[in-house]
């Protein structure tokens, strides 16, 4: 016998691409606007047959206050802990108090009003993990000002669209950065330093360049008084979402604090941090997972933060041998360097009593390797995105009262937030255990991307479901697994590299006449950016000639690993390319290509 759900499902499929019926998750708008309204309504009908399966956390929802400005609810609890460490750089050993750090970000928030940001202003934290970044970030918030965070590894291109798209204004920077702010004199269209933004350096300023001193040394009684709402902007960091170049997404004070609290928050936290632990914040600051999970979630908590600069093996585990680590958040590489490093029997390791692993899957027998190199420290994943405020699910073996979670699990949706699973094909709601996209709605999604209305609304539908186009399944302990990917985005290790960016680097070549980008697994980095191109007027380009064209306008991660030369490019009839085509060719290849 079939079951009604089967039913539905074939009924919807046999509609045919041309009903506007492939997925329900517009049905409430798009459906009953359609031109053929009789065949939606099968669609809705069919839907309505349906059980609707909605998955919560197995923790209860908590009470949220999320009507205060982001920095009021972090430093919320100060008062309990005024001189316990709450910043630790590991380059030099500066500490900073929890006492210290909230006086230097509101002399901060003065000295920024003083150069004239105010809010909604728009600065840009273009800087390696540093207390300045914490000082600038926290202190912006309190003027109601908006960050937008950019790697500083970024190119000059790079760095110059994500200033015109944020509208930036002053730019927090390490002096040996701001060449890439100067502008080719000849580029009447370019901002420029004193001009169009102003710039700030944490160490000895260049020319035309002002110390943070110049900020950070402002009397904190003159902070001004400004009236901040919940949905007011707080933070701006770049993604890529499901596809194409990076936008914009608009974080509110709201929705950072409701994703903080749905961690730390409540009688029986996900993420349970003491006020004694010491977490590692070896992952960039600009990256939202450590700014969120990392900084944001630890001053909610009192816990202190260890900031590392750059990623070294040796240094990292003198660090937290010497700072007595007790939580340890991590990507992929940075575990497989803690549980692969021979150089760690040289150290005392002990005090990790903690890693989460977050923004990639992690493999099966590196998480094994983990668990036999760190057996007294509890082990789970996290799984989030940019545009989820980030957190979408996270294992509850962290929380205070903890529950068992599987291998591979990413645990499951946080509290005060909804998860589905929908077919791709029908957008119909699925049970446990099969396979589809992940939804996520509650109050710490994204408002939306910066000025493109278009791009929010295939992410956001009308009913509030954030679509991640990662394709996933929840089982029947209502555990999350993430399998796989319909969007095109590469993750290169932590990082996010749009295929379509690289396409228009490559397609700018006068001796190129098509190209694609798809990515290709890879043991290492996870994956790897590999193109395929289609030479112009039987020209002869050859392959290291591509790799650094396209490198000299990305940053590193960007870059491409592999040079493919094709006589065309598949692609629909739209004119869509066939990227499961191109992947299928790589697959046929031998090894050694």
């Amino acid at each position: 016998m079939i079951s009604v759900r089967s039913y539905c499902n074939t009924l919807i499929k046999s509609l045919g691409e041309d009903t506007s019926c492939p997925s329900l998750k517009f049905v409430s708008t798009k459906f009953l606007t359609d031109q053929k309204k009789k065949k939606n309504m099968i669609c809705v009908r069919a839907a309505a047959l349906l059980p609707n399966f909605v998955y919560r956390s197995k923790l209860p929802d908590i009470p949220i206050t999320n009507q205060i400005p982001l920095h009021t609810y972090c430093f919320e609890n100060i008062s309990k802990f005024p001189e316990k460490t709450c910043l630790i750089t590991g380059s030099d050993g500066r500490i900073y108090t929890y006492h210290e750090t909230h006086l230097i970000c509101q002399k901060t928030a003065v000295g920024l009003s003083k150069l004239g940001i105010k809010k909604g202003d728009v600065i840009m934290l273009l800087l390696q993990n540093c207390p300045e970044f914490v000082f600038s970030f926290l202190g912006a918030s309190m003027l109601g000002v908006v960050s937008t965070t950019a790697n500083p590894f970024y190119t000059q291109a790079e760095i110059f669209k994500q200033i015109n798209s944020s509208g930036t204004k002053l730019i927090i920077t390490q002096s040996q950065y701001v060449e890439k702010l100067q502008a080719d004199s000849a580029d009447q269209n370019a901002p420029k330093i004193g001009e169009d933004f102003i710039v700030v350096t944490v160490d000895d300023p260049p020319e035309n360049c002002l110390h943070f001193s110049a900020i950070s040394d402002a009397d904190e009684k003159e902070i001004p008084s400004v009236s901040i709402q919940p949905e007011n902007d707080v933070l701006l960091p770049y993604s890529s979402g499901t596809t194409g170049p990076p936008k914009g997404v608009v974080l509110t004070h709201k929705s950072l604090i409701s994703s903080i609290a749905q961690q730390v928050d409540g009688e029986n936290p996900n993420l349970y941090l003491k006020s004694n632990d010491i977490v590692l914040c070896a992952l960039p600051l600009f990256h939202i997972y450590a700014i969120h999970i990392v900084l944001l979630c630890s001053l909610r908590a009192g816990a202190g933060v260890l900031l590392m600069p750059k990623f070294n093996k040796t240094i990292l585990m003198e660090l937290i041998q010497r700072y007595k680590v007790s939580v340890a958040p991590v990507v992929p590489p940075l575990a497989r360097a803690l549980a692969k490093n021979p150089l760690d029997g040289s150290f005392d390791l002990s005090s990790i009593r903690a890693v989460l692993s977050g923004a990639a899957p992690l493999e099966k027998e590196l998480e094994d390797a983990f668990k036999s190199r760190f057996p007294r420290a509890i082990f789970g994943q996290a799984y989030g995105m940019t545009e989820a405020g980030p957190v979408l699910a996270m294992s509850l073996v962290f929380a205070k009262q903890p529950f068992p979670s599987k291998p591979g699990s990413c645990g499951t949706v946080v509290r005060n937030a909804e998860l589905k699973v929908i077919d791709i094909e029908t957008g119909l709601t699925l049970g446990y255990n099969q396979s589809g996209e992940i939804c996520v709605r509650g109050p710490q999604i994204m408002k939306g991307y910066l000025n493109n209305a278009d791009a929010t609304a295939s992410t956001i539908d009308a009913e509030g479901w954030l679509h991640t186009g990662d394709i996933g399944y929840v089982d029947e302990d209502e555990e999350v697994f993430v399998i796989d990917r319909i969007k095109e985005l590469i993750k290169f290790k932590v990082f996010q590299v749009p295929p379509a960016e690289l396409e228009a680097a490559l397609l700018s070549h006068p001796l190129i006449a098509d190209a694609a980008v798809v990515s290709q697994k890879d043991d290492v980095d996870g994956e790897i950016p590999v193109a395929f191109v289609v030479q112009a007027n039987d020209s002869e380009l050859t392959e290291a000639a591509v790799k650094e064209y396209v490198a000299k306008q990305v940053v590193f991660y960007k870059r491409l690993h592999k040079v493919f030369f094709v006589s065309t490019i598949p692609r629909s009839p739209a004119g869509k390319i066939l990227r499961k085509d191109l992947r299928a060719k790589l697959d046929s290849l031998p090894v050694s290509a």
